[in-house]
């Protein structure tokens, strides 16, 4: 009797033991694949006090400017890289002859290659070269269609104060020569010339 209770006794340890190695392998094993998820995720370059200017033909058409960029490297090699701006941006477009035709500032920002957009957020704010601005929290572009839209309350806010608008969400062109607002409401001044540009629904 003694030693079926012994025996048990130590089939239960050997058993006991035999969990706590799986479980403790299996732990470690998570920790690894954790430790290798992370490493993918945050493989990284971080540059400071950012300064990039894109021309064509010798034309400058834009500079972007900010405290910090990180590029989260694709290490699928299929050249996917992602470049994020944790500490906000700035960039500054120009027209052929080199004057400054809007710029677009914003708390956070990041492009994604994948999927070929370039996302504003936080505090977004888009000045154009005749003084109107455009405030919004998300300001998405499109790359591979050339337009702009969100899904959020946008604000319109014309040169002199002569008209204000608010809409639930907006589509434009890259140049902002015509823009589309849903459920826009607001007022507007007349004066000889347009200081904004052409509005639809």
């Amino acid at each position: 009797m003694a030693y079926n209770i012994i025996k048990q006794i130590s089939l239960f340890c050997i058993a006991l033991i035999g969990i706590l190695l799986f479980v403790s392998c299996e732990n470690d094993l998570n920790e690894v694949n954790k430790i290798e998820h992370i490493e993918a995720e945050e493989a990284v370059d971080i540059s400071k006090d950012v300064k990039i200017i894109y021309s064509d033909s010798a034309r400058v058409k834009a500079q972007l400017t900010g405290p910090e960029m990180r590029i989260y490297h694709d290490t699928s090699g299929n050249r996917n890289s992602n470049y994020e701006f944790q500490k906000g941006l700035q960039i500054i477009f120009y027209d052929d002859q080199g004057v400054e035709s809007q710029r677009i500032k914003s708390d956070y920002g990041i492009q994604r290659a994948k999927e070929e957009v370039i996302e504003f957020k936080k505090n977004v704010v888009i000045t154009m070269a005749n003084g109107s601005i455009i405030r919004t929290e998300e300001f998405i572009y499109d790359q591979a269609n050339k337009k702009y839209y969100n899904k959020v309350p946008i604000t319109f806010e014309m040169k002199d104060g002569r008209g204000n608008f608010q809409g639930t969400s907006f589509t434009s062109d890259e140049n902002f020569n015509n823009i589309r607002a849903e459920n826009m409401s607001g007022y507007y001044i007349p004066s000889n010339q347009s200081a904004f540009p052409s509005f639809g629904r």
